[in-house]
């Protein structure tokens, strides 16, 4: 394994979110492991057969520090190129968060909410100091967080965001998850045109008839220079998955066709859309 990362810090300064975005750029996470088993987690993962190049693990907090320093210890005499983050948070941030959620917080069995914040962050206080990045979120939004762990922990062939391509027919149904929906219906319908008729979108001769179509290639365009803008503000914007349904009528001549096309025009621009073809066998 070429890299290991501990996520630790105060309860509430957004561990979860952080491990999400390390996921969502490639990195396997366990999350919530108990100080004692990382080491032994480790092992299994820096096995010759590992299919991990990045692990994460996030650290459970009814671990205190004499344990985890003991575990960061260990773990460092093993892996090299072991990194240590800690997320740190003022404690007027940490408790209107624990209001708002209404969660109970790991010191808080015996205390009130801040001693419990103060108490924890005393604890947590040498682990700290052995971290290699402390990341203060009093400030930062989920947005800004992801940036954060982009920046430090993502590689130049990461692709946060992933794409999926839906074909589907109106009398089944549109998508409910689908972020965009287009109605191809504006189009003539192969449907009509009895040699057609069996056929389906992922058929050259559906293909060509829905391409000759006058409305089809300015269709096109516009949608691939909308896609052109949107699809970088997306990204930036912090969102891991983008999905585009494409519907005709009954979601086998026309959407499927297009849906194809669009496919293509993203491959070319690097994505490896997933696609589907919900209803052509209807």
């Amino acid at each position: 394994m070429s890299k290991v990362l501990v996520v630790t810090g105060l309860s509430g300064a957004g561990r979860s979110e952080f491990a999400k975005d390390l996921e969502d750029l490639g990195w396997f996470v366990i999350d919530r492991v108990p100080a004692e088993l990382i080491s032994k987690l480790a092992d299994l993962a820096g096995a010759p057969e590992t299919p991990w190049e990045r692990m994460a693990f996030t650290l459970r907090f009814d671990s205190y520090e004499g344990e985890t320093l003991q575990a960061l210890e260990d773990l460092r005499s093993k892996q090299e190129q072991l990194q240590v983050v800690f997320l740190d948070c003022s404690t007027e941030v940490l408790l209107q968060r624990y209001e708002n959620t209404r969660r109970p917080h790991p010191f808080g069995s015996e205390r009130g909410l801040e001693d419990a914040i103060i108490a924890e962050r005393d604890a947590l206080e040498p682990v700290r100091t052995e971290a290699n990045f402390v990341i203060d979120t009093s400030d930062l939004n989920v947005h800004e967080l992801r940036k954060k762990v982009e920046g430090l922990f993502g590689e130049i062939n990461d692709r946060p965001m992933r794409v999926s391509i839906t074909s589907f027919g109106f009398k089944h149904g549109a998508p409910r998850d689908a972020s965009m929906v287009f109605d191809c219906r504006f189009l003539p319908n192969p449907h009509w045109e009895e040699s057609l008729r069996p056929l389906t979108g992922l058929d050259n001769e559906v293909r060509d008839y829905v391409l000759k179509q006058p409305t089809t290639e300015p269709f096109l365009k516009q949608l691939q220079e909308m896609l052109d803008l949107l699809l970088p503000i997306y990204a930036a914007g912090g969102h891991s998955f983008f999905s585009l349904a494409f519907g005709c009528t009954g979601g086998k001549h026309r959407s499927v066709a297009v849906a194809e096309m669009v496919r293509e025009y993203l491959v070319g621009l690097g994505f490896d859309p997933l696609i589907t073809h919900r209803d052509i066998t209807q």
